[in-house]
């Protein structure tokens, strides 16, 4: 009996890796090598629980690193955390990604992207983005380069957005307080949506990737529950626990006086990124124009927008709405003793890796 392809993987360990790892790995279609800055840590460990995982301590930012990650897979899912590298540091080591696994023989090649908002506004500066634009720059240009290399080397793009876990997350840009009895997210959305991703989602879209090759070379793979406006949001909360919850619109200069960023506003957004590089962007510039990408997204007709029917025919059981999330995360947290939405909203815990290691560690 022949081995599965293996896959190598760079961001395995965030927010994302665990559920896409976890879906390449059902029934043992796949084996995979991952890249992790600790074989130690607890999210290390959760993945060695999973089998057929092989941990490769190193950092994406070393060529050598890369080359032997690469040496000896089939394919390769690529995350890069810009969180931790910035942006300029994230476009040069993703475009040696691309071309290391050309080098070194993968045959299929899948990038964890997001929107490049500040091109699809129209080069509006409002938009501008670091952290989506450093992805959706190479985005583009990956899918650019399979048009000559595609057939050495296949490629497609994951474009994912907010985790709607971080609705209920410690340390997001979307993160609630309890006033009063009451939920609330204080957030500048206008009547804009979020495109919200659900992670658990997250793993069958990548498998489908990676099953449908041929169908998937030189895709750009968008994903979404659904464009969630946060009044739907909190009325979803409420039918889903019977507590009261509500959006509050807020200015962006509220948002930064007193918003769940605004201790952070000054720091760059890459914490490896020099704050006396012109090319970083801070936690400021950087957010106010993913909230203006939001704001101007309402109803799938804005600058972000999204093809639930295609979702729909590659992930038919997805979840499509913000109350059948909420319905599937209460069951989840209740039988984990975690407590029902309502304490868990009282008692937020991190959701990404960022917050989690407290925006710490080398590249």
């Amino acid at each position: 009996m022949s081995s599965p392809p293996k896959i190598f993987i760079i961001g395995g360990t965030g927010a994302q890796g665990i559920p896409v790892i976890s879906g390449l790995l059902k029934d043992s279609a796949y084996s995979v090598r991952v890249l992790t800055r600790d074989t130690k840590s607890a999210r290390a460990k959760q993945l060695t629980a999973l089998g057929n995982v092989a941990l490769f301590e190193g950092t994406f930012a070393d060529e050598a690193t890369l080359r032997q990650g690469f040496r000896g897979c089939d394919y390769a899912f690529v995350n890069i955390d810009g969180f931790n590298a910035g942006e300029k540091t994230e476009t040069y080591w993703a475009i040696r990604a691309y071309e290391l696994a050309l080098e070194e023989g993968i045959k299929f090649f899948v990038y964890g992207n997001l929107d490049y908002g500040y091109k699809l506004s129209g080069y509006n500066a409002q938009f501008r983005c670091g952290h989506y634009d450093g992805k959706g720059r190479i985005g583009e240009w990956i899918l650019q380069q399979t048009k000559v290399n595609g057939v050495r080397m296949g490629a497609a793009l994951f474009t994912t957005g907010p985790y709607i876990e971080m609705t209920l997350g410690s340390g997001t840009p979307m993160s609630p307080v309890i006033e009063d009895g009451t939920v609330v997210w204080t957030m500048p959305l206008g009547d804009g949506a979020v495109p919200h991703v659900a992670l658990e989602d997250c793993g069958t879209y990548a498998r489908w990737l990676f099953d449908h090759r041929d169908e998937a070379n030189g895709m750009d793979l968008a994903v979404a529950i659904d464009h969630i406006d946060y009044h739907g949001l909190a009325a979803a909360f409420t039918k889903v626990t019977g507590k009261p919850a509500r959006y509050i619109d807020t200015s962006l200069e509220e948002y930064w006086t007193t918003g769940p960023m605004a201790r952070a506003a000054t720091v760059p957004a890459g914490y490896n990124a020099s704050a006396d590089d012109p090319a970083t962007m801070n936690m400021q510039d950087n957010f106010t124009g993913f909230w203006n990408l939001w704001k101007h997204s309402g109803s799938n007709s804005g600058v972000i927008k999204r093809d639930y029917e295609l979702l729909d025919r590659i992930h038919p059981h997805r979840i499509k709405s913000a109350e059948q999330w909420f319905r599937l995360e209460d069951a989840r947290g209740r039988e984990a003793g975690l407590g029902g939405l309502f304490e868990r909203a009282g008692a937020l815990r991190p959701v990404l890796k960022v917050a989690e290691d407290g925006r710490r560690g080398r590249l």
